[in-house]
C-alpha cells in the first residue's frame, strides 16, 4: 500500500511541476499544494473552478490562490480558525458601532437632564411659597442630580469600553493585512481586489464597475451605524448574488464597492451594473432591535473598460469619473450611458 502511495506521490508530482511552469505560477509551498490537489484530482471542486479558470483564461493571483486553498485544500481545524476570526472581527465592529449609537443617545440624555435642572432651579428661584411646592422641586432636582451623575458616569465607562475595542480593532486591522475578506460584509477587501486587478490588468476586455451607496452619511447619522451596517452587507449579498460573467465583487472601502468583470466589453457590463442597481433598489433592512425598516436605498455606478496602454490605476479613474457623472446627474443611475 505504501508503495502504491508512493508511485500516485511522484505520479502528480510529474504533473504538478508541467502546471506551474506552464501558468506561470512560483513553485512556493502554497502554490504547490493547490496545483498537487488539482494533479492529484483530489477536490472535485477545486479542479471544477480551476478548470472553469483556464477556459476563460482567467489569471490566478496570491490572493486568488489563498482563497482556492483555504476552501478547497485546508483541513476543517485551519478553516474553523478562520471562520472564527472572521466571526470576532464582525463582532467587534458590530460592537463597536452600537457603542457609538448609545454615546449619542447618552449625550442627548444628559442634554435634556442639563434642561430639566435648569427649569427646576428657575421654579425655585422665583421664590413659591407653598412649602410643599418646594420640598417637590428640591427632591426632585436632587434626583435629577443623581440621574446627572450616573450618566456621567455610564458615559465614562463606554468611553472606556471604546477605547478598548478600538485598541482591539487596531490590532484586528494588522493581523486582516494578511486576510482575504472584508470582516463586515464578507466580501473580498481592498487588498484582494488590488491583486486581482494587476493580475487582469494584462488581459483584453476586462471591466471595471464602481458602486457607490447614495446618502449613505445620511443612513448613519438618521439611523444610527448599525442600521448602516445593515445596509452594507444587504447590498453586498445583492452584488455578490448578481455577479456572472466571471465577475467578482469586492469591498473597496467605506460604502464604495468595485466588480471586477473579465474578458467582458463595456456594454455587458453595463448590463451587469444595472441589473445590480436594480437589485439594490428592492433592499428592505430591518433593525432587530427597533423593529425599524428601512427602504428607499439606492446606489450609483460607474463602468470601465480597460483599454490599450492603460494601467490599473487609469482603469479605476475611468471608472470613478462615471461614477462621480452618476451622482451628479441625480445618482441611482449607471454611467456611462452607451458606449
Amino acid at each position: 500500500m505504501k508503495n502504491h502511495d508512493l508511485e500516485n506521490s511522484f505520479k502528480h508530482l510529474k504533473n504538478t511541476i508541467p502546471l506551474l511552469l506552464k501558468h506561470k505560477i512560483p513553485a512556493v509551498p502554497l502554490n504547490y499544494a493547490l496545483w498537487y490537489t488539482y494533479a492529484s484530482k483530489e477536490s472535485e471542486s477545486l479542479n471544477e473552478t480551476l478548470d472553469d479558470a483556464l477556459q476563460r483564461n482567467l489569471p490566478i493571483s496570491d490572493s486568488k490562490t489563498k482563497d482556492l486553498y483555504r476552501k478547497h485544500v485546508a483541513d476543517e481545524q485551519d478553516i474553523d480558525t478562520w471562520d472564527l476570526r472572521h466571526s470576532l472581527e464582525s463582532m467587534v465592529i458590530e460592537l463597536s458601532q452600537s457603542v457609538q449609537d448609545t454615546r449619542s443617545e447618552t449625550r442627548n440624555f444628559k442634554s435634556t437632564m442639563d434642561t430639566c435642572m435648569d427649569d427646576l432651579a428657575k421654579v425655585e428661584r422665583e421664590g413659591l411659597s407653598m412649602e410643599e411646592v418646594m420640598d417637590l422641586v428640591r427632591t426632585l432636582v436632587n434626583q435629577t442630580k443623581q440621574i446627572r451623575g450616573s450618566t456621567l458616569s455610564f458615559s465614562s465607562a463606554l468611553n472606556d469600553a471604546e477605547k478598548e475595542i478600538t485598541r482591539l480593532r487596531s490590532q484586528l486591522e494588522q493581523s486582516q493585512q494578511a486576510a482575504l475578506y472584508d470582516a463586515l460584509t464578507g466580501l473580498c477587501n481592498r487588498r484582494y481586489f488590488d491583486e486581482e486587478l494587476a493580475a487582469h490588468a494584462m488581459r483584453p476586455h476586462m471591466c471595471l464597475i464602481l458602486v457607490d451607496l447614495d446618502n449613505f452619511k445620511t443612513i448613519n447619522d438618521t439611523h444610527g451605524h448599525v442600521m448602516g451596517d445593515l445596509v452594507l452587507k444587504a447590498c453586498a449579498k445583492k452584488l455578490q448574488v448578481a455577479c456572472r460573467e466571471g465577475a467578482q465583487a469586492f469591498r473597496f472601502g467605506g460604502e464604495e464597492f468595485a466588480i471586477i468583470v473579465p474578458n467582458c466589453k463595456l456594454n455587458v457590463a453595463r448590463q451587469i451594473a444595472e441589473t445590480m442597481r436594480r437589485a439594490i433598489e428592492k433592499i428592505g433592512v430591518r433593525d432587530k432591535r427597533t423593529s425599524e425598516v428601512l427602504g428607499g436605498i439606492s446606489a450609483s455606478f460607474g463602468v470601465a473598460e480597460m483599454k490599450q496602454g492603460m494601467n490599473p490605476l487609469g482603469l479605476i479613474q475611468a471608472a470613478d469619473k462615471h461614477l462621480y457623472d452618476a451622482k451628479n446627474l441625480g445618482r441611482n443611475r449607471v454611467m456611462p450611458i452607451s458606449n
